[in-house]
């Protein structure tokens, strides 16, 4: 069963801060002029870095601006320097934040980050100093409350899926918005999450991330049996997971035409209290010829398995539009009964057989596969609605124009 994250280092040690500073200085302040700054604060679960940094890394590289990449935990600042190249090393600044205090906390809830609000209140005097603070998690805007506003606030996308949770009143709190695509945008502008003078759609950085993190040529499986994965999202009253999961898992391995890959959402085993229920209930499959079980390792956030796997079988998570980078078969489990057909928090599940329980599940997957040309049409569309991918252009690039712009930053 899968650990720890673990990443693979980029080959270039940690820059002190000084050096940092030095560099930063030589290659884009003048004598005179301070240039702007802008932390990056990655102060939630790992996958959120993955929507964030080679945005930061753009910004330090293509503007005159001081980027500090922020996080009260060892391992996401390590995480953050595998994904960033080495030229942008003596441009950014990685920092630890928070007390000791803080850090054995962490260890001891076994939790990769402290409380948030303990660490926004303990850091709040240097989060007031930036120009900018890019995010991609709502509940640290309660800096705020701390006396932290100075720095405009930039809401950085964390996926791109259609529940009310992409769309928090919380966003509204934010002075701006990076949106991946022009079905955020519409749906955004209607709710009055964003203004229209105070948004930017630059499409989708974490593609580019995880294609540096990812191995394309990676399997679990020795033989070529068709691969689904299942991945249930975290939500205890919209997933399948606590009513159907360990059923759905049952039922595909007795089948015995698949390979499986169980990879639920990250947040799903976020504690170590709902890891080892997880991982108990999943404990008769994992050593299971042909079964994958991933509780939390990096390729759980980095898409190894969304672009493995031949089959999608889910409920809520985004996730699913990432598998539909490349329109393949999908199912979906209303484990609860939702009246989903005019929902827009449900759009997702036109793009495939939508099933009330395990019972189907067998038939909804030969139904998934045979008909998968009735629903491809539909997932191209959605798709390029949910992302607006410009041939040629970097995602990344055009997010760090949209803060360059916002904070009056100079090119390179």
């Amino acid at each position: 069963m899968a650990g720890q994250l673990m990443v693979a280092r980029s080959g270039i040690g940690p820059v002190s801060a000084n050096q940092a500073g030095d560099d930063r200085a030589r290659l884009g302040r003048s004598a005179d002029v301070a240039l702007p700054r802008v932390a990056f604060l990655f102060n939630a679960q790992a996958h959120q870095i993955l929507h964030g940094i080679t945005t930061a890394e753009a910004l330090a590289l293509d503007w005159q601006v001081e980027v500090d990449i922020l996080s009260a935990s060892a391992t996401h600042l390590d995480l953050a320097r595998a994904l960033t190249c080495g030229d942008s090393h003596r441009l950014l600044r990685f920092d630890r934040i928070g007390s000791r205090l803080l850090h054995r906390m962490a260890d001891l809830m076994h939790s990769a980050v402290p409380p948030k609000l303990l660490t926004l209140a303990a850091v709040r005097r240097r989060l007031n100093r930036y120009d900018a603070i890019a995010l991609p998690e709502r509940t640290s805007t309660i800096m705020r409350r701390f006396g932290v506003v100075r720095p405009r606030l930039i809401h950085v996308d964390h996926g791109a899926g259609d529940r009310a949770a992409g769309f928090d009143r919380r966003i509204a709190r934010f002075d701006f918005a990076l949106i991946a695509g022009e079905k955020q945008r519409r749906r955004m502008l209607a709710e009055g999450l964003i203004r229209p003078d105070a948004h930017a759609v630059v499409g989708y950085p974490k593609f580019e991330a995880i294609d540096r993190l990812r191995d394309p040529h990676w399997t679990p499986f020795a033989d070529d049996r068709p691969i689904v994965l299942y991945n249930p999202h975290f939500s205890m009253k919209l997933g399948s997971w606590p009513r159907h999961g360990v059923e759905i898992v049952d039922r595909i391995v007795r089948d015995g035409r698949f390979n499986l890959i169980v990879a639920p959402h990250i947040r799903l085993c976020d504690s170590r209290r709902s890891r080892a229920a997880v991982a108990a209930a999943l404990a008769p499959y994992a050593g299971c010829l042909g079964v994958h079980v991933d509780l939390g390792s990096h390729r759980s956030i980095d898409m190894s398995y969304t672009t493995l796997a031949d089959i999608y079988v889910g409920d809520v998570s985004s996730q699913v539009y990432e598998f539909l980078r490349t329109p393949r078969p999908a199912l979906f489990v209303n484990s609860n009964g939702h009246g989903w057909q005019d929902d827009p928090d449900y759009a997702h599940w036109h793009f495939g057989p939508v099933i009330d329980g395990p019972e189907m599940l067998i038939a909804g997957l030969d139904q998934a596969i045979a008909r998968h040309g009735d629903y491809a049409a539909e997932q191209r569309r959605a798709f390029a609605d949910t992302f607006d991918l410009r041939d040629g252009e970097s995602h990344s690039r055009r997010a760090a124009a949209a803060i360059a712009g916002l904070i009056g930053a100079r090119p390179r």
